[in-house]
């Protein structure tokens, strides 16, 4: 799904990638780590074809991304779902709207269908149709986020790119969104990149684990290895993100 060869990028002067490789098979889920402005996100959006890379290669779904025009890039964005780290919901627009908003855009299906989808979606991140009419402001961090996913899902998407999908979460609603993910795996969407520094959530989600250090992986493996794993650069960020 994803083959990533010695990517680079910096901002300005600063370096934020330097030199990432990896791979992304279907019915994988890859979980990335790594410390506060470590390029984490950065590397998501890379992925999405959000922003380019300033060096090394990037194949998704088949096709070089790295430097295809924006409505080239249009087609394999629609086969993915972003689920961006503040759930990114428009504050004007009720959860009808903000889960509407990918079909209106990108499909011609009727209103009918539109809003059957909707409640399907909503049903699916365990949401009832009463939440239709709220705003935003009107939801809690975890029903935000729970609209957020439902929202990546209108697509049907091939996967699914998480960012930091437990920040800002009490460890109750976080522990809901992480079994979410994993049920999204065994029926929606089985391939998925992760970013977060929860160590809980990569615990419970993760079929590997990647440690973005100083812009390269420090450890990139099977999730039971990494996370009990001996580098001492990957076991200093492990036990700073536990605390």
């Amino acid at each position: 799904m994803v083959e990533a060869v010695d990517l680079s990028k910096r901002f300005d002067s600063t370096e934020v990638l330097r030199g990432v490789s990896f791979t992304l098979a279907k019915g994988e889920t890859l979980v990335i780590m790594g410390g506060s402005g470590a390029g984490k996100t950065v590397l998501l959006r890379l992925v999405a074809g959000l922003i380019r890379p300033d060096g090394g290669r990037l194949r998704v779904f088949g096709r070089h991304i790295e430097h295809l025009k924006e409505e080239e890039l249009l087609p394999l964005r629609r086969r993915m779902g972003y689920v961006f780290q503040g759930a990114a919901l428009f504050d004007s627009l009720s959860v009808r709207e903000n889960v509407a908003y990918p079909l209106r855009e990108h499909t011609s299906l009727g209103e009918t269908e539109i809003v059957h989808r909707v409640v399907r979606n909503l049903s699916v991140v365990g949401l009832s149709s009463e939440v239709l009419p709220l705003l935003p402001s009107e939801l809690s961090g975890g029903m935000r986020k729970r609209v957020g996913i439902a929202r990546a899902l209108s697509v049907e998407p091939e996967m699914l790119l998480f960012d930091e999908p437990t920040a800002g979460l009490d460890p109750t609603n976080s522990r809901l969104v992480a079994d979410l993910i994993l049920q999204l795996r065994h029926g929606v969407c089985d391939t998925t990149i992760v970013v977060t520094h929860d160590i809980e959530l990569a615990r419970t989600v993760a079929d590997r684990v990647a440690v973005l250090i100083d812009g390269r992986f420090g450890a990139l493996g099977p999730a039971a290895s990494v996370l009990s794993g001996d580098d001492p650069a990957v076991r200093a960020f492990l036990a700073g993100a536990a605390h």
